[in-house]
């Protein structure tokens, strides 16, 4: 393996961990969305997982075509930009949706009570709360979630993947684009579910101090979305 490959190889590593770490919406939507749901870690994380390589994954196929067909990187880093804005106004109608549906839940869900009379005479109040009565939540964010974020990052490019990396390593031989974009997306995938990992476990020792933070959390977690949404077009 030649000077200039292991230097790429190590220059992806370097990108892929530093891109994921910078951005927060390769980690935040997941925690946001898992906590509100109560996904376990193992399901929070293969969904990480899934979502990674469809993010990955996409700008590698949009590589390897345009090396391919010889178009200049300018119209793919173009391309990108679009794929990118896109992806961010995703996010931002997903979290406003989530987050009204949370915030409406919530509301409903405020605790209160009920008087009861009874034959002989005795007047009792009843706690009480509109949650599973009047809301069928049997599963919810269960099933469409992960698809949802999915579909997201599918659309969500790696900006700095095809021009920093592929480009340079289509010079070299097409081992050398398939290794460093291996490493590229190892990189990416092992930042993301490590951030994960890490705001999973601490998140709930967070949020345990914070008193009726569990009725709030859909509308959290969509609002969490919809801001990393909104930090992607203000190029944050």
């Amino acid at each position: 393996m030649s000077h200039e490959t292991l230097l790429l190889l190590a220059t992806a590593v370097s990108i892929g961990t530093i891109h994921t770490l910078l951005g927060p919406d390769h980690y935040i939507p997941f925690v946001a969305m898992g906590r509100a749901a109560r996904w376990s870690l193992r399901k929070t994380l293969l969904v990480t997982a899934l979502c990674g390589v469809g993010h990955v994954g996409s700008s590698v196929v949009l590589g390897v075509v345009g090396i391919a067909l010889g178009i200049v990187v300018f119209r793919l880093e173009q391309f990108e930009a679009v794929r990118g804005d896109l992806a961010a106004w995703l996010l931002i109608g997903v979290g406003l949706a989530y987050t009204t549906w949370g915030l409406v839940r919530a509301l409903r869900n405020i605790p209160h009570s009920h008087v009861h009379v009874h034959a002989d005479g005795t007047v009792h109040r009843h706690p009480h709360t509109h949650d599973g009565e009047h809301l069928h939540t049997h599963g919810e964010g269960q099933s469409i979630g992960p698809w949802v974020l999915f579909t997201v990052f599918l659309f969500g490019p790696c900006e700095p993947l095809i021009p920093l990396l592929m480009y340079p390593a289509a010079r070299l031989s097409g081992w050398a684009v398939a290794a460093v974009a291996v490493a590229f997306g190892a990189a990416t995938l092992v930042a993301m579910m490590a951030s994960v990992a890490v705001l999973h476990w601490s998140l709930p020792r967070v949020s345990s101090r914070v008193r009726g933070f569990e009725r709030f959390s859909h509308a959290a977690a969509g609002f969490s979305v919809l801001l990393c949404g909104v930090l992607i077009l203000a190029g944050l």
